[in-house]
C-alpha cells in the first residue's frame, strides 16, 4: 500500500502550491485568497522512485474554532491521524505566527514524523528568514520555494527517506493466497450488504445510512477449495455532497484498498442510475490496475416490462469505453439475484489477470499484427518492432522493443492491445504496453 503524506498549516502559506509542485499537476485551487482548500484534496505522486500519496488539507486558524472552520480543523484531524508522515508548511515570507505555535501543539500528540517546510525563500539571500521558526522546537527547517522549486530536492530526499523508514505492515500470511476483491463505490449503493449476502452472515455493519462502513474490514470467505479475501470500503462521495468528516476521509481508505486488490467490484445503485461519480471510482480502480467487474446492484427495485434494466446495461458500457474489458452483472443483495454467479465471473477475470504467455508466442503475436497492418510512418522512417516479451502480471504486461518508442500513436497501441486479446482470450482484464528503445547489440529481424 502506498504510504499517506499529509500537508498542513495555516492558510495562504502554500500548502496548494506545495502540492502541485510535488504531483506535477495542477488540481489543488489555488488563490491569493486564504481559505479556498475547504476539503481534502488528494492525488499519487513518485519521487525517486518511491510512490505515495499525497493529501492537501485546508488552512488551519484554531483548534477551538466555531462555525464553519471547526470543519476544517476536524478534516485536519482526520488527515493527521491517517497520515503516515506530516508536512508543516510555514510562511517565510510572512514571518512566524500565533497560529504556528497553535498547529504545533496540535500536531505533536500524533507522534507521527513531522518535516518543517519554511516556504516562500526563494534563494540563498532569504536564508535568513528561518532564524524566527526554530522557536517552533523543529530539529530541522527545510527552506523551499513551492513556487520555483528552490530547495525542493533536498526537502524531497528527506521526505522519501522518512518513508524509508516507515515499517510496512506485512498482509496476513494465508496457507493460499486468496483473491483479493476490493467493494468499492458510491455510499450506500449495497457494499456491505452484499459481503454480507456472500458470506451468509451479517458480519458487516448494515444500515440504509450512507457512511457507515468508516474502515476497510476484511473477511475471507473459501468456496469449493478457493479462497477469496473482500475488503469492505468505505463509500466514495463526491466532495460537494459531503459533510461527515470521517465520510470525507474515507476516500482514501477506499483507495488504499484499491491498492490491496486484485478485482475491484464496483457497485452502482440501479434506481439512481449512472452517475459522473460512478465513473470516476471505475476510473481510480482502472488508474492502479485492477481488474474490474461492475455490479449493478438493487436490480429488483428496475421494473423488468420496461426494458429498463437493459437500457442501464447499455447506457454504462456506453459511459464506460475506457475499460471495454470489464464485465458488467445485474444483482442484488437484498433478494440472492444472480450473487452466486460473481464468483464464476471473478474466478475468470483473475485467471486472465493472472495469466503468462510464453515469449515465442507473444512475438507471434506481435509479428503477425505487425505484418497484418504496419504503424505510420515516423518523419519518413518505419517504425520497427523488434522483440517483445510479457515483464508481469496484475495486470498482464509487456514490454516491446522498437527504434522510435515515442512514436508508437496511441491508436496503433490500442490496435495491438485489442489483438493480444483476441489471440489470447484476454477479453476481462486490463492490459499494458510499454514501448522501450532497443539498447546494445542490433539483433537479426523483427517481431
Amino acid at each position: 500500500m502506498k504510504p499517506i503524506v499529509a500537508i498542513v498549516g495555516r492558510p495562504n502559506v502554500g500548502k496548494s502550491t506545495l502540492f502541485n509542485r510535488i504531483t506535477h499537476k495542477r488540481d489543488a485551487l489555488v488563490d491569493g485568497v486564504p481559505g479556498i482548500t475547504r476539503d481534502r484534496h488528494y492525488a499519487d505522486a513518485a519521487y525517486d522512485d518511491r510512490e505515495f500519496t499525497l493529501v492537501d488539507t485546508g488552512g488551519f486558524t484554531d483548534a477551538d474554532a466555531e462555525g464553519f472552520a471547526v470543519d476544517i480543523v476536524e478534516q485536519i484531524a482526520a488527515a493527521v491521524q491517517e497520515a503516515d508522515v506530516i508536512i508543516l508548511v510555514l510562511d517565510g515570507k510572512g514571518g512566524i505566527s500565533p497560529f504556528d505555535q497553535d498547529v504545533v501543539r496540535f500536531l505533536r500528540p500524533a507522534q507521527k514524523p513531522l518535516l518543517f517546510a519554511v516556504n516562500k525563500i526563494d534563494g540563498p539571500d532569504q536564508e535568513d528568514r528561518l532564524h524566527d521558526f526554530h522557536g517552533l522546537g523543529a530539529d530541522t527547517l527545510f527552506s523551499l520555494s513551492a513556487e520555483h522549486g528552490y530547495g525542493l530536492h533536498d526537502f524531497m530526499d528527506r521526505l522519501i527517506l522518512e518513508l524509508d523508514r516507515i515499517e510496512t505492515k506485512p498482509e496476513p500470511d494465508f496457507p493460499e493466497a486468496p483473491i483479493k476483491l476490493a467493494v468499492v463505490g458510491r455510499p450506500n449503493v449495497g457494499k456491505s450488504s452484499l459481503i454480507n449476502r456472500l458470506l451468509g452472515e451479517d458480519r458487516l455493519l448494515v444500515r440504509d445510512t450512507p457512511g457507515t462502513t468508516r474502515d476497510a474490514i476484511d473477511s475471507l470467505l473459501r468456496i469449493n477449495e478457493k479462497a477469496y479475501l473482500f475488503i469492505d470500503t468505505a463509500g466514495i462521495r463526491r466532495k460537494s455532497k459531503v459533510d461527515d468528516k470521517l465520510e470525507k476521509f474515507s476516500v482514501i481508505k477506499a483507495l488504499r484498498s484499491l491498492d490491496r486488490c486484485d478485482v475491484a467490484l464496483v457497485m452502482l445503485d440501479a434506481e439512481e442510475g449512472v452517475t459522473d461519480q460512478d465513473i470516476r471510482i471505475a476510473g481510480y480502480a482502472y488508474e492502479r490496475g485492477c481488474a474490474i467487474l461492475l455490479l449493478i446492484n438493487k436490480i429488483d427495485r428496475i421494473q423488468k416490462d420496461t426494458g429498463s434494466a437493459r437500457k442501464l446495461v447499455q447506457r454504462l458500457r456506453s459511459e464506460t469505453k475506457f475499460i471495454g474489458f470489464a464485465p458488467i452483472l445485474t444483482v442484488s443483495a437484498k433478494t440472492g439475484f444472480r450473487i452466486k454467479r460473481i464468483f464464476d465471473m471473478v474466478d475468470e477475470i483473475h485467471r486472465q489477470y493472472t495469466l503468462r504467455i510464453g515469449t515465442g508466442s507473444v512475438n507471434q503475436i506481435f509479428h503477425e499484427a505487425v505484418e497484418a497492418k504496419e504503424p505510420p510512418l515516423h518523419q519518413g522512417r518505419r517504425i520497427r518492432f523488434y522483440y517483445a516479451t510479457q515483464v508481469s502480471t496484475k495486470p498482464p504486461t509487456f514490454v516491446v522493443f522498437v527504434n522510435y518508442p515515442e512514436a508508437v500513436h496511441f491508436s496503433y497501441k490500442r490496435y495491438l492491445i485489442n489483438q493480444i486479446r483476441d489471440r489470447s482470450r484476454l477479453d476481462k482484464t486490463p492490459i499494458r504496453i510499454l514501448f522501450r528503445k532497443r539498447t546494445g547489440r542490433k539483433r537479426r529481424g523483427s517481431v
